[in-house]
């Protein structure tokens, strides 16, 4: 199976390295020296690491053949691809895998469906469920353990126990009117 673990963003000084954008909770183990990886686009790889260094919080990577800022730079963009046995597991037991949730159902607390997750986003601050609803409809749900409270794999569902207004409209606004314009 194939996994999106990176992204290469612009070159980082003019030695042939370049920043990513790191997409995977395993970076020392996915893009450590040595690592081969497949790339979108195709032609562009495939790459294999010849090293790595952490600079001002930023992950930078150097690949074999890629030696100067022209080279590195050409690689913008560049999606950077593992492959990964299916039945792998994360060493963290709260730890997922992309693959793992895609397409768990998706229920409340009290077990009311709210539907199927369709993607993963994976956001700066934190990643994103986004779950189709039986009517069609999308819905984001953060991954965060206040709201998403159990993942169960052998049921092939996700419990959630969102705040109000996330899902639906029970949102209680501050300073809210009823229909006559007074005070609530």
């Amino acid at each position: 199976m194939q996994l999106v673990v990176a992204r290469v963003g612009r070159a980082h000084g003019i030695k042939g390295e370049v920043t990513v954008e790191v997409r995977t909770d395993e970076p020392e183990l996915r893009l450590g020296p040595g690592a081969v990886l497949l790339t979108d686009p195709a032609s562009a790889g495939p790459l294999t690491i010849e090293t790595g260094r952490v600079h001002s919080g930023r992950l930078l990577l150097r690949f074999e053949g890629v030696r100067d800022r022209n080279a590195a730079e050409a690689l913008r963009n560049t999606l950077l691809i593992a492959e990964v046995d299916p039945d792998a597991t994360p060493d963290d037991p709260d730890e997922y895998y992309d693959h793992q949730l895609m397409d768990l159902d998706v229920v409340m607390v009290d077990g009311t469906e709210v539907g199927r997750i369709t993607e993963i986003s994976h956001l700066p601050s934190q990643d994103l469920f986004v779950v189709e609803r039986p009517d069609g409809t999308e819905v984001l749900i953060p991954f965060v353990e206040e709201i998403v409270v159990e993942i169960d794999l052998a049921e092939q569902r996700a419990v959630v126990d969102p705040p109000p207004g996330l899902i639906d409209d029970r949102a209680e606004v501050a300073g809210s009117r009823d229909a006559s314009g007074e005070d609530a």
